[in-house]
This record gives C-alpha cells, sequence and structure tokens, in this order.
C-alpha cells in the first residue's frame, strides 16, 4: 500500500479538549489549514473513554472551544451543586465536540481530520483500521495535543498485582453491577474516587458499606469560586484576594495551606487529617458534607496487592470481607511529564497550562500567541508553563509562574485585549463589569496589592523546600 502525502499549514495530534482549542483559533484567527489526527473514532479525547456518569469538574462556560459556547447559562438546580452554574455531563461535552468537529470544522474547508489513526512521528501517521500509511507535508508547525495526556480508569492498568476471582472492576463498569456486593471498596483519594463515592451514595448505597481506600488526602479548591457569573463576584474574588494575601505572608508551607483553608480557598474531607496530595480538583460545600458520612477510610500508602482474602499495602494490611466489590479509581490525572519541555521549539508547539486549572484556555492563548508574536523566545516568555501539580507542594511553584504570566499578559495592551473578549478565560469581564463599583473595586485592589509580594513569597518557599529536598 503505497503512502498516501498530504499538505496542511499546521499539524495536530490530538483531537482532545486541547487540540480542538487550538485549532479553533487558528481557524478563527487566521486561513491556516490544519491536518488533525487522532487516535479515537470521534474527537474529544478522553471523553471518549471516561466513565459514563462524569461531569466537568468546573462550570461549563470555560470549557471547550472559544468561538462555540459549550454551557447553556443555566444554574443546576437541586443535586449536590444546586445553585452553581451548570456541568456539562460527559455525554454532553462528547456531542459538542462531535458537533464542532462536523458542522464547524469540517465544513470549513480547511481541515482534514483523520480519526482511528495512530501517529508515528515526523509527520507520520497509519490508519488503525485500513493500515493505510500517511505523510504530512507541514508547511509551519506541527502541534504535539497529547502531552498532557489525562488518564482514564478504563485505560488505567493498575500498579499492583490481583489475584484471579477479586471482583475488580474500572469505575466505567460501576453502573453495570447486576449483583450487588454486601461491600464496596473504592481505590484511590483523588477526584476519581470522589465521583464514585458520590455516585455510589446518591444511588442509595449506605455510607457504611463503603471503605474508601486513601494513600493520601487531597487539598481540594471550593467549587463556588470558580463561578464565572456576577452573582458570584464576591465568592470568586474574595477567594483570591485571600490567596493572594495568604501567598504573599506566610513563612512556611504549613502555614501557607492553614492560611488557605482559613481563607476558604482551600478545602479538604477530613479537618483531622492533613492532606499531602493536591490535583486542583474542585468540590461543592454540599458533596463534600455526604462524603464525611464515609467513615471506613483506609490510609496505609498505597496497595501493593490484592488478594482474595488480603489486601496488602505499603504500610500494613487488611483481610477483605466477602461478597466485596473492588472499584478501580487509582489512575493518576496526568502521566509524570518531564518539566524541560518548553511551548514552542522551532516547528514544534506542544501546548500545555499557562494558566492554572484551565488546559483548554491555554490552548487557546498559545495558539494566539503563535500566530500574532514573533520569535519562541517572546513566545516562551508569554506561554511559560505551569505544571499540573501532584504533591500540596507543587501549588507554591506553579502559581507563581501563573501569576507572573498574568502580569506578562497585563503589560500587553493587545493580549489583555483579547483574553478579555475569549470566552474561556472566565474572570476578566467580571474584573471588568466592577468598575463604578466601590466595594467591588475594592476587593480587587486587595487583591492586586498583593500580586508582587506573593509570587515573591512563593518562589521563596519553593525554593527553601527543594533545597531542604536536596
Amino acid at each position: 500500500m503505497s503512502q498516501k502525502v498530504i499538505e496542511a499549514d499546521y499539524l495536530v495530534i490530538g483531537s482532545g479538549a486541547v487540540g480542538m482549542a487550538f485549532a479553533d483559533i487558528l481557524l478563527t484567527e487566521s486561513d491556516a489549514t490544519v491536518a488533525i489526527v487522532d487516535r479515537y473514532a470521534k474527537p474529544g479525547g478522553h471523553w471518549n473513554a471516561a466513565y459514563p456518569f462524569v461531569q466537568l469538574h468546573q462550570p461549563s462556560q470555560f470549557y471547550g472551544i472559544s468561538s462555540r459556547e459549550l454551557s447553556r447559562g443555566r444554574l443546576e438546580q437541586g443535586g449536590l451543586n444546586d445553585g452553581l452554574n451548570e456541568l456539562a455531563s460527559g455525554a454532553e461535552v462528547s456531542a459538542y465536540f462531535d458537533d464542532v468537529m462536523r458542522h464547524q470544522f469540517l465544513p470549513s474547508g480547511r481541515v482534514q481530520y483523520f480519526p482511528m489513526c495512530d501517529y508515528t512521528g515526523d509527520g507520520r501517521f497509519v490508519s488503525k483500521v485500513g493500515g493505510q500509511e500517511y505523510r504530512v507535508n507541514v508547511k509551519k508547525k506541527i502541534v504535539d495535543a497529547t502531552f498532557l495526556k489525562t488518564k482514564v480508569p478504563s485505560t488505567h492498568t493498575p500498579n499492583f498485582s490481583i489475584d484471579k476471582g477479586v471482583r475488580f472492576m474500572p469505575l466505567n463498569d460501576l453502573p453495570k453491577v447486576t449483583d450487588q456486593p454486601d461491600r464496596y471498596v473504592v481505590v484511590g483519594g483523588g477526584k476519581t474516587g470522589i465521583d464514585a463515592c458520590l455516585w455510589l451514595l446518591q444511588m442509595g448505597c449506605e455510607p457504611d458499606k463503603i471503605q474508601w481506600i486513601r494513600p493520601r488526602d487531597a487539598w481540594l479548591l471550593n467549587r463556588r469560586n470558580t463561578q464565572p457569573t456576577d452573582e458570584f463576584f464576591f465568592d470568586v474574588f474574595n477567594a483570591q484576594a485571600g490567596m493572594m494575601e495568604s501567598a504573599a505572608s506566610a513563612d512556611s508551607f504549613e502555614d501557607l495551606f492553614d492560611k488557605l483553608e482559613s481563607c476558604g480557598y482551600f478545602l479538604r474531607i477530613d479537618p483531622d487529617q492533613r492532606p499531602e496530595m493536591f490535583h486542583g480538583a474542585t468540590i461543592s460545600t454540599a458533596e463534600l458534607e455526604i462524603l464525611r458520612t464515609i467513615k471506613d477510610v483506609v490510609r496505609l500508602g498505597r496497595i501493593t496487592h490484592l488478594g482474595s482474602d488480603q489486601i496488602d499495602f505499603q504500610k500494613g494490611s487488611l483481610p477483605v470481607a466477602e461478597n466485596t466489590l473492588f472499584v478501580d479509581c487509582s489512575a493518576r490525572p496526568v502521566e509524570d511529564l518531564p518539566d524541560d519541555v518548553p511551548v514552542f521549539a522551532d516547528n514544534v508547539i506542544t501546548p500545555q497550562m499557562v494558566r492554572s486549572y484551565q488546559p483548554v484556555f491555554s490552548a487557546a492563548l498559545v495558539a494566539h500567541v503563535e500566530l500574532n508574536y514573533e520569535g519562541d523566545d517572546e513566545k516562551n516568555r508569554l506561554c511559560a508553563v505551569v505544571p499540573p501539580p501532584e504533591a500540596d507542594t507543587d501549588f507554591a511553584h506553579f502559581t507563581a509562574i501563573a501569576l507572573t504570566n498574568q502580569y506578562n499578559w497585563s503589560q500587553d495592551s493587545d493580549l489583555s485585549k483579547w483574553i478579555l473578549n475569549n470566552r474561556l478565560d472566565g474572570f476578566s469581564k467580571m474584573a471588568r463589569g466592577a468598575e463604578g463599583n466601590d466595594e467591588k473595586m475594592a476587593l480587587l485592589n486587595r487583591m492586586r496589592s498583593n500580586g508582587v509580594a506573593a509570587v515573591m513569597n512563593l518562589m521563596k518557599l519553593d525554593q527553601e523546600y527543594k533545597q531542604q529536598e536536596a
């Protein structure tokens, strides 16, 4: 079978949220042609393999692509997010990206889309179905939109051994259970584990039937403080001002997290357990309260072996009760990533987060910078990488970078205007709308007045910690 050669200005590898958000800016702000290659049959990346009851963690208003709304502008009615802006379901997100591809990208005449293909490097890919090999003559840049790979339970291989006969399933299969167990054991303390516990509780499972294996507890963000609509102005910016003040004044990491919790920026499930993990997950206070009804929490480190009658951990072992179902939520959200990959490097663009917790906004901004600025040095200055956090101590490093990026953007009037008008930004319009309101402006000034001191002190704390660990 002969190799097919195609031409495009940009080759985008991956049609997940990051790849789609990047391609959208290319299409709306330039006349570039784009080839998009993806291993899934439909766009949406990890949403194709997500568990059926998954929802966005943050409001739909700032997810998706810049040029098309995902949110319907509604508040949740009833449930654990009552009164907060809507969170799109996984099915809604998947349908959204499919619709964008079929009815917006492809009709433009400037997009060639190749689903069910494996990228093999150097502008080459091969169809997973027919075996056809392709080579792209890339006129401008290759865009690796797969760098921030998101793991999901259905494609995750646990890093511990499991005996035959143990009832063990990924979270995806939980709604399919027909043979009701006497006990559910949720394996994993991150956002997926939280979702598993919340689903079981909302489906009527009694809390005492759930055992939750949490090797590390996590600091969590209060979802009320992430609402991008004006009725939540004081929640959002009080939390941001508190974060700035905490970052500027803390004299240690312990002091920093105490202050962040005291001002309402951070939450934790167990008030008596000091968190060691932070992945940027958000939670509502109603969700927090229902999770606290689960009392059987195991903190013996990670599982090393799952047997039919005993679970072995790093710090001990526990017996397995009869008729137990294990639910795997142990996948880390993002693989270990090298910390020296710039966003712009010659003919390769590697979209990464340039603002905390917002990968799609980051991808859109990176694409805008690519189209409007010259030279990799200047582009990387505006797009310094904000690495996904893992441990709680990562907070200082990535927050300092994110705040520095924000300052650099504010010094560029054209870029500031673009951010203000980009729907994925979320909060610039809220801040701009405060003009003329003395109470709101006082709050914004309180937040901004601590910006420089916050960055300097976070960098100091981060450096001191790294020296201690060396």
